[in-house]
């Protein structure tokens, strides 16, 4: 049988397009494989997390608000990054703990402590020590940080289970404008319950003085609520954010850009 010239430009269409869907076939098995082997694995290995999306910042009744330098505006938390000065770290001579005053102040005059302050807003169940209207002496929560339910008793060992974090940390505030600020105004930062969560203790300290740029909570439900909580905090005390942390949080962010500055109401 003698095949006609049509039927050979058929055979010789139908023949490209095979190939041509066996090569994007192969490419996409090729990018799948080097996904895997570069990020994919790790992401297929991490477990989900359900953890806390945000945390609070006031309790009303018998906690108040610390002064800050200025105001947290109120608004997306993209757009106000986008006001915060960049710049390169400062460098951290000079830098010292005592440079934000006594650690746990009482700023807000409440009569408490600032870290039990914080584990009393924190720990829904906070229960106080005998005779102490103040003193945390036990309690349990969802931490923020790793979603993990925390059980916290006081002990000289027990207590380093959950911690108070400062979400801006101060040696990272220090290189990025707070050795500019008064010393009242940083003790404020120091104490300031928007800057302050009860964390994970060893999440605290992998976090360190760390920026957005090098450590994030591995719970990412929090993220977003943990960056806009940093942006509110640098915006309220004029500190800056470097190049890298601010590529950091946009990208966060553009996970939620709905996510607005955290207010302390």
């Amino acid at each position: 049988m003698t095949a006609t010239w049509t039927d050979f430009r058929r055979a010789r269409r139908r023949s490209r397009q095979a190939w041509a869907l066996l090569t994007a076939g192969l490419l996409a098995l090729a990018a799948t494989v080097v996904w895997f082997f570069t990020a994919g694995q790790f992401a297929v290995a991490e477990p989900p997390t359900a953890g806390p999306r945000d945390a609070p910042v006031l309790a009303a009744g018998w906690m108040k608000a610390v002064a800050p330098v200025r105001p947290v505006p109120d608004g997306l938390a993209a757009d106000v990054l986008e006001t915060l000065p960049v710049k390169g770290r400062a460098a951290a001579n000079g830098y010292d703990r005592s440079a934000f005053g006594q650690a746990w102040l009482d700023v807000d005059g409440n009569g408490c402590d600032t870290r039990n302050d914080i584990l009393r807003r924190d720990l829904p169940d906070a229960r106080f020590t005998e005779g102490s209207r103040c003193r945390v002496g036990a309690g349990s929560f969802q931490e923020p940080y790793t979603g993990r339910t925390i059980e916290f008793q006081r002990g000289a060992e027990s207590s380093k289970a959950i911690q108070i974090d400062h979400v801006v940390a101060l040696g990272d505030a220090w290189q990025k404008g707070a050795q500019f600020l008064t010393a009242v105004q940083r003790q404020h930062l120091a104490n300031d319950p928007l800057n302050l969560i009860a964390v994970d203790g060893q999440a605290n300290q992998d976090k360190s003085a760390s920026d957005a740029a090098t450590w994030l909570p591995p719970n990412k439900a929090f993220r977003c609520h943990y960056v806009a909580r940093q942006i509110s905090v640098k915006a309220a005390y004029g500190l800056w954010v470097t190049p890298a942390e601010r590529d950091a949080m946009r990208r966060v962010l553009g996970a939620c850009p709905e996510q607005r500055t955290v207010v302390p109401r």
